[in-house]
């Protein structure tokens, strides 16, 4: 019976008049669930009856915003339902989240979220209050974003908890904060960050159809709706960019950027996301101006190594040795030749060795993890030297090339990719091959475009005014005397 009943329930069904009715059809459309607690009473000759969820309300407040001031009405005169629900919306009971609920799904999708449901017999409406107290992790400082000065704080899971992070550094009337609600049902909280004045509307207007577009049961993570926010490059250039800290977020909507907060994940997105940002940090706009430029310049560098170094070793050793001086040929000689496979072979095991060391560690607990990081790289690396499997200058490439990957972490999944790309081209084609791949690369960067927004600018095309902020830094002073915004760039769509 019950399961027939639950196939006519729908989200837009509307609520009854009458309290049991309201009551077994909401006890049917949540399965019967445990967690739905229903606390049945009376106030002025009228039944009503409040529900929560266990975990997601906090009963203190409940006890003493709606219990309370309920038991105070108990011996009032009778009155109708729609006077009493009239009276307890606007006059008894006050919160600072109330809302009129009128259909079944609006009850138990608010219901779910944390709200107090009250309901009058002989009223079709409910009233929901905003009583959420479920237990959420405490404000820390973020893992993937370390800095050396400044805020410590980092996004968490609660994404009200999140957009008051960023109330607090952006006091001003333009921000804007809209929630909406997005996996059929998980129902997850979606909330699209901007600063009117600064934020193009066409951008703006772009991820919010974007968004619309999501066609995703559950979301639990930001990441199940990045790919729906990027464009053509997506599957390997991160058009959309993440951000794990309150501060870094609150710089990126002051460029006119559309920042997106996923309630459960305390990593948000940024779109438009450029190329060069991922060689810049907070710190870089604490420090001095020229060690900010030195520190850049090292990322860059470390970038260069990490992408280019195994595959240009395996390309000059197998193909152009003469480019190397002679000390160090005969050097490489007497290290590969009793290694049983060729240079690109090897670079391909090894890396590959490294890559599985690397996700060993992650997965494990963390005290077991650094333990088999140091120990299994120790041990692979110095076995596979004394057999004579790889050679001693190769784990030397390997191992420095990985070092400089952790320089600029957020490439790291195109430079795994990349790197293995071009190992191949240069162990089977050389350095030309090596330089083919990374000319179509390149191209295919330039050539990104998803929200109006050049993917290499200020780079490609060149923004003199914005390549105070590249790879050198000037200083505030300097930077004080004009905001740049995305849409400002040369070959931004202005139109």
């Amino acid at each position: 019976m019950e399961e027939n009943v639950r196939e006519r329930l729908l989200p837009s069904q509307p609520i009854s008049v009458y309290l049991d009715e309201n009551l077994h059809n909401i006890k049917v459309y949540t399965n019967n669930s445990s967690d739905v607690i229903v606390k049945p009473g009376a106030v002025g000759q009228n039944r009503i009856a409040v529900l929560m969820c266990e975990g997601m309300a906090d009963t203190d407040t409940l006890a003493e915003l709606v219990y309370n001031k309920l038991n105070t009405l108990g011996n009032q005169d009778p009155m109708k339902p729609d006077e009493l629900m009239s009276g307890l919306f606007g006059e008894y009971l006050t919160a600072a989240e109330q809302l009129e609920l009128t259909t079944l799904g609006d009850l138990v999708l608010k219901m779910q979220s944390g709200f107090a449901i009250i309901l009058v017999n002989g009223c079709a409406r409910a009233i929901g209050i905003g009583i959420q107290g479920y237990k959420t992790r405490g404000i820390d400082e973020p893992s993937s974003e370390l800095n050396v000065r400044g805020s410590r704080e980092g996004f968490v899971e609660a994404v009200r908890i999140n957009m008051s992070m960023i109330r607090r550094r952006i006091k001003s009337p333009t921000l804007v904060f809209e929630l909406q609600q997005l996996g059929s049902r998980s129902n997850t909280d979606i909330c699209v960050c901007y600063i009117s004045d600064k934020a193009d509307p066409k951008l703006l207007e772009n991820v919010k159809n974007r968004l619309n577009s999501v066609e995703l049961n559950t979301i639990l993570e930001s990441g199940y709706i990045q790919p729906y926010l990027e464009g053509d490059g997506g599957w390997f250039f991160s058009e959309c960019g993440t951000c794990e800290r309150p501060d870094t977020f609150a710089a990126k909507l002051y460029e006119g950027r559309i920042g997106i907060l996923v309630d459960g994940s305390p990593f948000a997105l940024v779109v438009p996301h450029l190329f060069i940002e991922s060689f810049q940090t907070l710190d870089d706009y604490t420090q001095k101006p020229f060690y900010a430029a030195f520190i850049r310049l090292v990322r860059i560098i470390a970038y260069l190594i990490t992408l280019f170094l195994p595959g240009a070793y395996v390309a000059i050793a197998s193909y152009n040795p003469e480019m190397l001086p002679s000390s160090l040929i005969l050097n490489l000689a007497a290290a590969e030749q009793t290694a049983p496979f060729s240079l690109m072979v090897e670079c391909l095991f090894i890396h590959f060795m490294y890559e599985i060391l690397r996700e060993a560690g992650i997965r494990l607990p963390r005290p077991i993890g650094h333990a088999i990081g140091v120990v299994g790289g120790l041990v692979i690396g110095d076995i596979t030297v004394s057999a004579g499997l790889v050679g001693a200058p190769m784990v030397l490439v390997v191992a420095l090339s990985g070092l400089c990957s952790f320089v600029v972490p957020q490439n790291y999944e195109k430079v795994v990719v990349l790197r293995f790309l071009y190992i191949f081209a240069g162990g089977i084609f050389g350095l030309y091959g090596l330089l083919l791949v990374s000319g179509a690369v390149i191209i295919k960067m330039c050539s990104l475009n998803t929200y109006g927004i050049p993917y290499m600018a200020p780079i490609s095309p060149f923004s003199p005014k914005a390549s105070r902020d590249m790879l050198i830094r000037a200083n505030w002073k300097c930077m004080a005397k004009g905001d740049v915004t995305v849409q400002s760039l040369n070959g931004a769509d202005k139109g």
